[in-house]
């Protein structure tokens, strides 16, 4: 959890600080500024006279100048800070002075830091054993006590490191400055939360700076707080890959709608900051309207159209075309072409948009039946066998040529004999509107073979075939290939039905040839022998007589 704003009094305990502070500055608080007279000057050292027996040296590069000349010469009056001795003569130090001096300026200047924050950006000196002395700059010392440092004690290139921290502690008493990097980042923290705060709270639209694209959305700095804008956030379309439309860099006007305080998660939506287009359609668009559209995306299953203002609709592979062969919507359309589409359905809530382009083309069927009529013949194409039947397409369209309009043998089916591909010849026998269906005949360009049966036979003839079926009523005769004829049961006479078998051949005579029925009868065989038996008893009768009791029977 985000930590408030650290000040000095969070350091820990006081008097234990103190002690490393006084640790740190040990040497240091032991050095004074006093003022010398530069006595002599050699080649490599410096003799400064500082009320000593014996005077305090210092190196000559403490007062050469970047080109090379002295900055001193002898009798010149010079600061020095002297730090102890070294035997009876003194340590002394120019450099030390103006650091010295420095420093003093530095903290009289920046004495209200507990009014105003004031910010140090320095490297790492050196490392004690209560912290880090760092340095900036202007050769100014500063103190950072482990506990503020937020750094590892164990990281092997901690010297050198630059850092920037804040100021919470000013002792004039020992000349330190103590700075703490935990303070200004909790601070930093304290800021953003309160900007933050400020971005949810106010809900207004701000100008961000697009910082980094990923796969699931694209990060947005404003007024230096970064929040996610998810995929799902950028259109009204849906989700979609930022990096199609936009870069690192790019302006983008957003909105702050959450902020996950356990996450730390800000989450901005271009969305929010632009009107709903699905608002600016409810009364402008309806169900039967048509619109231009550019085909965005394509899909297996279909395509999503642009119809402008960041709302896509749905285009079904079915309502591509009325063509029923179209196995992937890439067969008749492309990304970026723009074609026309019908609405057929408008959910405002739902944020639906459903689309047909082929309700906007002529109706195969309607162009058919206004082109063609029952009873004409036309060549089609194959597209398809089944187990009962073949589509055969005419045109734009497809009929059905079911099994027995195909053939007049009834062992004769269409993917026994057709194909896809394959061009024929067919009569189209009938035109539903309703169904949209059309029917169609192979057999009907032929002869069947009940008619030219009929032409070789006539009524009375006697004729043998095989028993096909016996049923309730009576027994179909297979007279041959695909003809059939039926011997009522009333007919069958003096043969019994019981008595039949399936397979054998029986003789009957010809009762009917009409409209390709065929009737056959056993008995009229039957009483036509009888009535030559009649004919023959009376030729040999002596008086040219007969019995009438068995010319009656003979007549039934």
């Amino acid at each position: 959890m985000i930590q408030g704003p650290v000040g000095f009094e969070e350091m820990g305990d006081e008097e234990d600080f103190a002690k490393l502070l006084e640790e740190s500055f040990r040497n240091e608080k032991s050095e004074r500024v006093i003022e010398g007279i530069v006595v002599e000057i050699k080649d490599d050292y410096v003799a400064v006279d500082v009320g000593k027996k014996i005077d305090g040296r210092l190196p000559v590069s403490e007062i050469t100048a970047a080109d090379g000349s002295l900055k001193f010469k002898v009798g010149d009056k010079i600061p020095v800070a002297i730090s102890g001795h070294k035997g009876e003569r003194p340590m002394i130090s120019h450099k030390n002075a103006i650091k010295k001096g420095l420093q003093t300026a530095f903290m009289e200047a920046n004495k209200d830091y507990e009014e105003r924050e004031i910010i140090v950006e320095g490297k790492i000196l050196r490392k004690n054993k209560g912290g880090f002395i760092v340095e900036n700059d202007e050769g100014i010392e500063f103190f950072m006590p482990n506990s503020l440092a937020l750094i590892r004690h164990d990281e092997a290139d901690v010297i050198g490191k630059k850092i920037t921290a804040a100021i919470v502690k000013i002792d004039e008493g020992n000349g330190s400055i103590v700075l703490s990097r935990k303070k200004l980042l909790n601070d930093k923290r304290k800021v953003k939360r309160e900007a933050v705060k400020k971005l949810v709270d106010d809900g207004e639209i701000v100008e961000g700076l697009v910082k980094k694209i990923a796969s699931y959305g694209m990060f947005v700095e404003v007024d230096g707080v970064d929040g996610l804008v998810h995929y799902n956030e950028i259109s009204f379309k849906g989700p979609v890959n930022p990096a199609t439309l936009y870069n690192v860099g790019d302006t983008v006007m957003v909105k702050a709608i959450s902020y996950d305080k356990d996450k730390k998660h800000l989450s901005f939506s271009i969305k929010a900051a632009t009107q709903d287009p699905w608002e600016d359609i409810k009364n402008e668009l309806e169900v039967g309207d048509a619109v231009k559209a550019v085909v965005s995306n394509i899909e297996t299953y279909g395509a999503f159209l642009d119809i402008g203002n960041d709302i896509e609709g749905f285009l079904h592979i079915s309502e591509i075309s009325w063509q029923k062969n179209i196995k992937h919507p890439s067969e008749a359309l492309t990304v970026g072409q723009e074609i026309n589409a019908e609405i057929i359905e408008l959910d405002v809530g739902a944020r639906r948009l459903r689309l047909s382009a082929k309700k906007l083309l002529p109706k195969p069927f309607d162009k058919f039946s206004s082109s063609y009529q029952v009873g004409q013949v036309v060549k089609g194409i194959v597209t398809s066998t089944t187990d009962f039947g073949a589509f055969v397409k005419i045109g734009e369209v497809e009929g059905l040529l079911h099994n027995e309009d195909a053939s007049w043998f009834r062992d004769e089916k269409c993917k026994d004999v057709l194909k896809s591909g394959d061009e024929i010849e067919v009569k189209i026998i009938k035109i539903d509107s309703d169904k949209e269906k059309i029917s169609l005949s192979l057999k009907e360009l032929t002869e069947s073979p009940v008619k030219a049966y009929a032409k070789m036979h006539k009524i009375g003839d006697t004729v043998n075939g095989k028993i096909r079926d016996v049923k309730e009523f009576g027994v179909f005769v297979e007279l041959s290939r695909g003809v059939d004829g039926l011997i009522r049961i009333e007919d069958l006479y003096p043969k019994k039905a019981t008595e039949l078998v399936i397979g054998e051949m029986i003789e009957a005579a010809l009762t009917m040839l009409d409209e390709g029925k065929i009737r056959l009868s056993v008995k009229k065989i039957q009483k036509d022998k009888d009535k030559d038996a009649l004919r023959e008893v009376n030729k040999n009768s002596d008086d040219g007589s007969f019995n009438e009791s068995l010319r009656e029977q003979l007549k039934n």
